[in-house]
């Protein structure tokens, strides 16, 4: 970090790392490096930062980063990764509670062992469940939204605030919390169910993934939301864009709403034939696709996007 962001940083007990790389911890392998990195110790630990952090210093929250485009230029101010503290799971009867370091998947398997039905769609989401949380992350016809009973986050001013349900205001891959809140932990609720049953739709909805996205390559989940009443998969097919290329970016031959990254790509050609991509969709049905995936950061030599 540069010398006058590190005097104005306060002090921690967490790890503070300047100029962190971030390529390696997203799923695209690309992006330049954090100013400042800053993984808490615990909950006091974070909201005892934010409270006294300067209100111009900015910050942007990144998790497993599965949905996230991490520019080259790098992220400036201070980026925060929870981690351990923040991974934690707990059952009390049917309700799951969890720390949104957790992985979607570790809270799935977590009540598929104590016999609690209804989760077994996170299996099939790949980021934490401070992710799932923000974006009301779903798959095989299951949101977040139906599972979640209530959360806790930290407003940039460090406050706690316990959550309802409606005041989370979730919608198709929206969330009615301000966007610089940072999610805690959730608590979500299931119902009965047999173990052994639980595990079979699980392995089903692996196998499913498996069969039709591109999961053993660099990529991120769904590039574009669902347009109402549309696959966004299809308008890129009818568009002839499966396969295309720019660089070492590509659109995934698996699932056409999936962008790849051969080893090669930067975040500029990831973003740019994406861009492409949008452009060609709304040129062939009329409808221009929305960004699902985050893009955080600046590109090489630029601005703030």
């Amino acid at each position: 970090m540069t010398a006058s962001l590190a005097q104005r940083l306060p002090a921690v007990r967490g790890r503070l790392r300047s100029g962190a790389l971030l390529a390696k911890t997203s799923w695209f392998r690309v992006g330049g490096a954090a100013e400042a990195l800053f993984s808490p110790a615990d909950l006091e630990d974070l909201t005892e930062f934010l409270a006294a952090l300067d209100p111009d210093i900015p910050v942007t929250v990144v998790g497993r980063a599965s949905n996230v485009l991490i520019r080259d230029g790098g992220v400036p101010g201070v980026v925060i990764r929870l981690g351990r503290a923040f991974a934690t799971t707990r059952v009390e009867g049917k309700i799951v509670e969890a720390g949104t370091a957790t992985a979607s998947a570790d809270v799935a398997r977590v009540a598929q062992a104590a016999g609690i039905a209804g989760f077994g769609f996170l299996e099939g989401i790949p980021g934490s469940i401070g992710g799932a949380l923000r974006m009301n992350a779903g798959c095989h016809g299951k949101e977040t939204r139906h599972v979640t009973v209530a959360a806790r986050a930290v407003d940039r001013t460090g406050r706690l605030h316990d959550l309802t349900l409606a005041d989370l205001g979730l919608q198709y891959r929206r969330c009615a919390v301000p966007a610089d809140w940072i999610f805690v932990s959730g608590r979500f609720a299931g119902a009965d169910g047999d173990p052994a049953v639980i595990a079979t739709c699980m392995r089903q909805f692996r196998d499913q993934r498996e069969r039709t996205q591109p999961i053993r390559v660099a990529t991120g989940g769904s590039t574009f939301r669902n347009p109402p009443d549309q696959k966004a998969w299809k308008l890129i097919e009818r568009a002839g864009c499966r396969g295309l290329r720019r660089n070492g970016a590509s659109v995934s031959e698996k699932h056409a709403n999936f962008l790849v990254n051969d080893g090669t790509a930067s975040a500029a050609d990831l973003e740019a034939l994406a861009e492409d991509v949008r452009r060609r969709v709304q040129a062939q049905t009329g409808i221009l696709l929305e960004w699902e995936i985050h893009r955080i950061g600046r590109p090489l030599g630029g601005s703030v996007g």
